[in-house]
């Protein structure tokens, strides 16, 4: 777009302008989750257009049939191989897309094709499947008469190209040299079907682990020391990595291709550069820049982006970091974290939370001060701990200074919410009690959780069953 175009959207709470090229991440990995309803309502309030999903659930999808928003709907890695058969493809495609092609139905725009399958860390276990999981899904979409206006696509790491250590800049960029065949597959089959390539970009992975990373490269708002390359300055880490890639598709034979950036935000705890701070910061640089359609250097003109995330997801695997359950824009209960705007015009003000949010009992897990044997209270942190979200307590996270017994409460508590406060799993061998009062300390908040459709059924951890065990273990072994 040559203009900047904003999508004005009508509410009872007055008129939301919202950047039309922007949309959000929607995961789900959650021990609680919001009520589908309530979080399409909430997008909707806040002027969301756009939502990306990880999967095509039955509850999300009928959510969001009739809003308007349009959707990114997605096949998860571990179904891949299964979508190596086109019969597979073709049942996968009628059962999630056409099912709600309807007028009234959900607007579906893209379906993401895994997601990162070709990280380094995953050991190529999805190289071979991914490209004819592609073919499939696109060729079944092209059958199914829906080919036109629904394009499959790869969201992939930042990582499948990259500049040599020799000469890191920009137009050096070229796709990694061990899976070089495979991008050059995918690549040529996305043009051949006038689909975008897509990735996922993190200035905050930048930071995380290498203290020697410039701290203002990862924002917007200038560098002291910015990359020049061929004149070009780059005064920040997102539109370096944008045209890596524009350098690598050129490289690839494909310079002009539509690339689509599936992920990219800031998460507000779980590392020491973690915080509503930063994040605040992060977000008031991108939304700007996006909203002003200026681009990139190498690639000029108006970005289609996916912030990451919309919610705060407790149950994502945190072996990239703790951060990992921290990305969303809200809390896990649909509450607002920091001012943003997304019409990128600088008028930050807090979003609208989600609405008509039921939360179980005001009562919290507290260590228990009269407890005589403190021998296994290490033990039952960690157990605590292995089976509810402790992430808020490590190195430069907001509960990082409480001390031994508040470290002891804030584990039992996040336990005890995620049973759906039973009452047993308030126990811990007498080292836990119950109690009515807010033990939130400063900028540590001891959740209340909400409840949700997902507390009912399978919990997050072995609930009673597993205390039992610890005890039974305990007592036959101390």
């Amino acid at each position: 777009m040559s203009v900047v175009r904003c999508l004005i959207c009508i509410f009872s709470l007055g008129f939301v302008i919202f950047v039309e090229s922007l949309g959000v991440n929607w995961g789900t990995m959650a021990t609680h989750k919001l009520p589908p309803k309530v979080v399409v309502q909430m997008m909707k309030d806040n002027g969301i257009q756009k939502v990306k999903l990880f999967d095509a659930d039955k509850s999300t999808m009928s959510a969001l049939a009739g809003s308007g928003i349009e959707v990114m709907v997605a096949i998860p890695n571990d179904q891949l191989a299964v979508m190596n058969s086109y019969d597979r493809a073709k049942d996968w495609v009628k059962h999630n897309i056409t099912r709600y092609d309807w007028h009234g139905g959900v607007t579906i725009k893209y379906v993401a094709v895994g997601n990162e399958p070709f990280l380094k860390s995953y050991n190529n276990s999805f190289l071979n499947t991914t490209f004819p999981a592609l073919q499939n899904i696109q060729n079944a979409l092209n059958e199914a008469g829906v080919g036109d206006q629904i394009k499959a696509t790869v969201p992939l790491n930042a990582d499948v190209y990259g500049s040599p250590e020799d000469n890191p800049i920009p137009s050096a960029g070229r796709f990694r040299t061990d899976i070089n065949s495979q991008m050059t597959q995918i690549v040529q089959f996305l043009d051949q079907n006038k689909a975008p390539f897509t990735v996922n970009i993190y200035p905050f992975l930048s930071l995380y682990g290498n203290d020697d990373f410039p701290m203002d490269y990862a924002f917007f708002d200038g560098a002291t020391n910015p990359i020049v390359d061929n004149g070009i300055q780059y005064t920040n880490v997102f539109d370096a990595n944008f045209d890596t890639l524009v350098s690598s598709l050129k490289a690839a034979g494909y310079g002009d291709m539509p690339i689509v950036v599936g992920e990219v935000g800031w998460p507000t705890d779980g590392d020491k550069n973690a915080n509503s701070n930063y994040a605040y910061r992060f977000y008031n640089g991108l939304l700007p820049k996006l909203a002003s359609n200026k681009g990139t250097p190498l690639r000029p003109g108006s970005i289609e982006v996916y912030l990451f995330g919309l919610l705060d997801e407790d149950a994502k695997s945190v072996a990239p970091g703790n951060f990992e359950r921290h990305w969303g824009i809200f809390k896990y209960d649909g509450q607002p974290k920091y001012s943003i705007d997304f019409s990128g015009q600088g008028q930050n003000k807090f979003l609208v939370p989600a609405q008509n949010v039921e939360y179980m009992e005001k009562q919290w897990c507290t260590f228990n001060p009269n407890a005589k044997d403190l021998s296994k209270l290490a033990d039952n942190i960690n157990f605590a701990c292995t089976f509810a979200d402790c992430t808020a307590l490590g190195y430069g996270s907001s509960c990082n200074s409480l001390d031994a017994n508040g470290n002891a409460s804030y584990a039992f508590n996040a336990y005890y919410q995620a049973q759906n406060q039973a009452r047993l799993s308030c126990n811990f061998q007498g080292l836990a009690m119950l109690s009515t009062q807010n033990i939130s300390q400063g900028n540590c908040n001891f959740t209340i959780q909400i409840v949700s459709t997902s507390s009912s059924g399978c919990s997050a951890g072995p609930s009673l069953l597993g205390f039992a065990i610890l005890a039974l273990f305990t007592f036959l072994f101390s």
